[in-house]
């Protein structure tokens, strides 16, 4: 296993944008990652798992930390009597496709969610009316002192939250999914999927939604949009005049351009509606948000 340095995380991510990460590694089965974790720790270094790089906003001037996009064993799907089993860099297309091959139903929702099975654990990922934690049955969690199984409740799964943090990464997700028809299973994706193409920019360079949606109230996107913010651009980065919870990439932008946005969108939900907007992507290395 090769560890890279200066790995350009631009090239990483879906929106596009970020500087180098210090080290980079693409481990290939729990031994390989449990040994990237201990090398990390003992050069002081936090790790971070980008999977498909959706979700992910990286500073402009680099993250200083140990990069992983888990490979082999640790993105295969496999199903065996009823259960599927995924590593934690299986793309959600592949486990999607093989439980409605096995004519088993529940992850549906995953076709609007361009992620890993280990990045829907890690943030309780959901579209649709529903997310991991109505799925999940339990997850192998690795870190430098070794691993162990964990189900929904152990991780504290909540709306877009898990008690995971840096350095606890998934490995291994068994999903707890039901008989369903394979027709019915193929249906309910392509309404979906139709769904999302007709409301969310898909063809551009996004990292997905911006903002959780607030509780009780309406989504974020619709408080953007009532403050006249579709569109809105700062440098090469814009509102996405399609949905406005979503920052595309029009050409050239850097995270500072997207970030300028996120607070600027933040603050007129703010002081126009008297709502404070929590961020949903997860950003890396010197990035924040203003506190008011």
């Amino acid at each position: 296993m090769t560890v890279e340095e200066g790995v350009a995380l631009a090239r990483l991510t879906t929106i596009g944008t970020g500087g180098r990460a210090r080290a980079f590694a693409r481990p290939e089965s729990t031994d390989e990652l449990e040994e990237l974790l201990g090398w990390a720790s003992e050069r002081g270094l936090e790790t971070r798992v980008v999977g498909l790089g959706s979700n992910l906003l990286a500073a402009d001037a680099g993250v200083e930390a140990l990069v992983i996009r888990l490979a082999g064993a640790l993105a295969s799907v496999v199903v065996r009597d009823g259960i599927l089993s995924a590593g934690g860099g299986a793309t959600n297309a592949v486990c999607l496709h093989r439980a409605r091959a096995a004519g088993l139903g529940g992850l549906e929702f995953a076709c609007a969610i361009p992620g890993t099975a280990g990045g829907g654990v890690w943030m309780n990922a959901g579209a649709y009316g529903s997310d991991w934690a109505a799925i999940l049955a339990r997850a192998l969690v690795v870190t430098a002192e070794g691993s162990g199984w964990l189900d929904a409740a152990e991780l504290g799964l909540s709306y877009r939250h898990s008690e995971l943090g840096a350095g606890r990464i998934v490995a291994q997700v068994e999903y707890r999914l039901e008989p369903r028809p394979v027709d019915e299973i193929r249906d309910r994706v392509a309404e979906l999927i139709a769904l999302r193409k007709s409301t969310q920019p898909t063809t551009k360079r996004t990292f997905g939604s911006v903002f959780k949606n607030p509780d009780g109230q309406m989504g974020a996107g619709k408080l953007i949009e009532l403050c006249g913010l579709k569109d809105h651009r700062v440098g090469g980065a814009v509102i996405s005049p399609m949905h406005a919870n979503f920052i595309e990439n029009a050409g050239g932008a850097t995270s500072a351009d997207c970030l300028a946005l996120m607070a600027e969108a933040r603050r007129r939900v703010r002081e126009e509606h008297g709502i404070e907007l929590e961020h949903e992507v997860v950003l890396l290395g010197d990035l924040r948000l203003p506190d008011a």
